[in-house]
C-alpha cells in the first residue's frame, strides 16, 4: 500500500488564486472572519471545495483583520471562545446552505502559534470544536500542548507540516519577523515538502534536522507563486508514491 498525505492550503483570505489551489489540494482551509474573509467569500470558497471534491474546515483567528491574525494577543477564556463561536458558526451556517459538511478546524496566524504553547488556548479551541463540530477533527502542530489537548479530550488531531515556511530547532515556525522565515522558491518547498511526507523530519533553519511526523502539509495561499508550488509539490508527492487524499 502506498503512503498518503493530505495536501491543505488556507483560503477565502481574499488571495488571488483560490480557484487554481482547490484544483491541486485535497483538503482547505476557510478563513471565517477573524483575520479576514465574509459570507460571500465564505460561500464562494465552499462552493469551490463542493466543486472539487475538497475537504473543508474552519479556520479562525484572533479577531485582527488588520494584522491578518498574525499578531500576538492577549484575548483568552469565555472572549476568546465567544470570538471562535460566532466565526466557526459563521462558517457552518453558510456550509449547510451549500449543502457541505465541515470536516476539520485549524486555527490561524497567531492563535495557531500560540496554542501550540499554551495550554489555556488549546482547551478554548478544542471546547469551540467540541460545541460546535463534535464529529470535525483538528489541525495543528506536531508534538505541541494543542496536540495532547486534543487527544485528551478525544479530538482526532492531524499533525500539519508546512512547505513555504521555515522551522526552528523547538520544531516551532521561524517567527515571521525573523530573516528566511518565509521559503519563496517553489523547489525548496517541494524538498521541505518530500523530506516531511516521506521521513517525518525536517531540516531547521540552521540545518539541523528534527523530527516532524505529520499528516497534512500546507501551502499558504497569500503566498507569492502558490499555485505553481503547489503543483510542483503534488507532482512530486505523486512521483515519489504517495497517494494524495483527504485524511482518513
Amino acid at each position: 500500500m502506498s503512503m498518503r498525505i493530505d495536501l491543505n492550503a488556507d483560503l477565502g483570505e481574499g488571495c488571488a488564486f483560490d480557484a487554481e489551489l482547490m484544483s491541486v489540494v485535497t483538503s482547505c482551509n476557510i478563513a471565517c472572519g477573524g483575520h479576514a474573509g465574509d459570507e460571500q467569500s465564505m460561500r464562494t470558497a465552499l462552493q469551490l471545495a463542493q466543486d472539487h471534491n475538497v475537504a473543508a474546515g474552519a479556520h479562525p483567528s484572533f479577531p485582527d483583520r488588520e494584522n491578518f491574525g498574525r499578531t500576538r494577543s492577549t484575548l483568552q477564556g469565555a472572549e476568546l471562545e465567544a470570538q471562535l463561536t460566532e466565526q466557526v458558526a459563521s462558517l457552518k451556517a453558510v456550509a449547510e446552505e451549500v449543502g457541505l459538511f465541515l470536516r476539520h478546524m485549524k486555527p490561524h496566524g497567531a492563535l495557531y502559534n500560540m496554542a501550540a504553547q499554551d495550554a489555556g488556548l488549546s482547551e478554548s479551541i478544542v471546547s469551540v470544536l467540541l460545541s460546535l463540530m463534535p464529529k470535525a477533527a483538528l489541525y495543528g502542530p506536531p508534538n505541541s500542548i494543542l496536540e495532547s489537548t486534543a487527544k485528551r479530550e478525544g479530538v482526532r488531531f492531524i499533525a500539519e507540516g508546512f512547505a513555504d515556511r521555515a522551522y526552528d530547532v523547538d520544531g516551532s515556525l521561524r517567527d515571521r519577523k525573523q530573516p528566511d522565515a518565509v521559503i519563496h522558491d517553489a523547489e525548496v518547498q517541494t524538498e521541505q515538502a518530500l523530506q516531511l511526507a516521506i521521513s517525518g523530519e525536517v531540516d531547521t533553519y540552521g540545518n539541523q534536522r528534527i523530527a516532524l511526523p505529520v499528516q497534512t502539509i500546507c501551502v499558504h495561499g497569500d503566498t507569492p507563486g502558490a499555485f505553481e508550488a503547489a503543483q510542483s509539490i503534488r507532482r512530486s508527492l505523486e512521483q515519489n508514491g504517495l497517494r494524495i487524499c483527504p485524511p482518513n
